[in-house]
């Protein structure tokens, strides 16, 4: 029974143990058809809980960052509240918040989230919270989208031919669009401008401030978003990073900028908090960043106190030649997982069945699954993959009515 509260309208059933976590069914529950017998010993990786840091996720099935262009000037709404909770609530080990802007000018679109100002924060507190009360790890992308800034959101695509370019009347800041240099994405997005060296200290200091802010509103965990062609990431590669400066030119000195951005945030962040960075672990151009550099570059964030990198890939050059297949970025977490002894490495892309989410981690190809889109369209991708692999998990209280049972019984 959970205990009575003093304002009526807090009150929320108690879950102990927490959804998504490994429990041996009671003879009852066998004899209805909830479970055929104990969970093995030892369980599959995928609902084995991890460590990091002071942290213990209760599974490794987590909620990849996806931009839902829901936004008014940055601010979280009941929508965001509705959407995170779905998956805590449905026994995600953790979820990642969308990409947040640490700048007005670092959102994609005037729809994205934002984590620029003080008033983000109690916004993003109650989302922290209402996970918290599912034993679900909290955890935010703090983002700075540089040259594919002032752009329209996804539900515009195709509306207005091919242009993605939003203008100031509707909330665009195409005068405001920046990046390493001056070379437009495509002739679809808005040509930046080169980053004054001040400009880099500012926005190096937007991100140290946005990750003081993502813990004042509770989160556990905060991964730096450099990938996807993303300002970040746009420093990293050679393909949009022609300065002259120090921070442009060798591989010391693109990767200059993230790097300071991890070192300030691990001093602001507390110790006992993990710390993540996305990667774009390939351009897929020749000429460009790879997975060479990606494992190199991972040596380096180890030892800046980073816990995880989360391997993604592409979106930064037109000419990016992708091979989509199932699991098609697995390699890279791999190569950091076996190459980076001590960092941990989140597989992403194309992941959608539970043998394949199970196998990428018994195969030790990554030390967790990043999943986007099928928690889309299955938000309890969580007791799905439990049920299909034959293992026992706890079911939120409110939905155990529902929970899939292997055989049908009305005892």
């Amino acid at each position: 029974m959970s205990p009575f509260v003093t304002d009526p309208r807090e009150f929320y059933q108690l879950q102990v143990p927490a959804p998504g976590t490994t429990v041996n069914p009671s003879q009852l529950e066998i004899k209805q058809g909830f479970a055929k017998g104990d969970n093995p010993s030892p369980l599959p990786k995928i609902f084995q809980p991890l460590e990091i840091r002071d942290y213990t996720a209760k599974n490794r099935i987590w909620v990849s960052p996806m931009c839902m262009y829901s936004s008014q000037d940055g601010f979280a709404t009941d929508f965001h509240l509705t959407h995170y909770s779905q998956f805590a609530m449905r026994g995600a080990g953790l979820v990642l918040v969308e990409a947040s802007g640490v700048q007005p000018e670092g959102r994609i679109t005037p729809n994205c989230l934002g984590i620029y100002m003080d008033e983000h924060v109690p916004g993003l507190r109650r989302i922290v919270s209402h996970m918290h009360k599912y034993g679900t790890i909290a955890g935010i992308q703090l983002a700075h989208s540089g040259r594919k800034g002032s752009t329209i959101p996804l539900q515009l695509y195709g509306a207005r031919g091919e242009s993605l370019m939003m203008p100031v009347e509707e909330g665009g800041w195409p005068d405001n669009v920046y990046g390493p240099s001056a070379i437009a994405y495509d002739d679809n997005h808005y040509t930046p401008k080169a980053m004054t060296t001040e400009q880099i200290y500012q926005t190096r200091q937007a991100f140290i401030d946005a990750a003081v802010r993502a813990d004042q509103a509770g989160f556990d965990v905060v991964e730096i978003h450099s990938a996807h062609g993303y300002l970040l990431f746009e420093f990293l590669s050679p393909l949009s990073n022609k300065r002259a400066d120090e921070y442009g030119g060798s591989f010391e000195n693109r990767t200059r900028l993230l790097l300071e951005v991890v070192r300030e945030i691990r001093k602001v962040w507390p110790h006992n908090k993990p710390l993540f960075v996305r990667i774009s672990s390939t351009d897929w151009v020749d000429g460009g960043w790879t997975i060479e550099d990606t494992v190199k570059l991972s040596k380096i964030l180890l030892n800046s106190g980073v816990d995880l990198v989360d391997c993604s890939s592409a979106g930064n050059d037109t000419r990016q030649d992708i091979p989509i297949e199932p699991g098609f970025q697995v390699q890279f977490a791999e190569r950091v997982r076996n190459e980076v002894p001590g960092m941990l490495s989140g597989a992403v892309g194309l992941i959608t069945t539970s043998i394949q989410a199970r196998d990428i981690l018994e195969e030790e190809k990554a030390d967790v699954l990043f999943i986007g889109r099928e928690f889309l369209r299955n938000p309890s991708f969580v007791y799905k993959t439990a049920h299909e692999l034959g293992i026992n998990i706890k079911w939120n209280n409110q939905y155990e009515r529902g929970r899939l049972k292997t055989k049908y019984s009305f005892v």
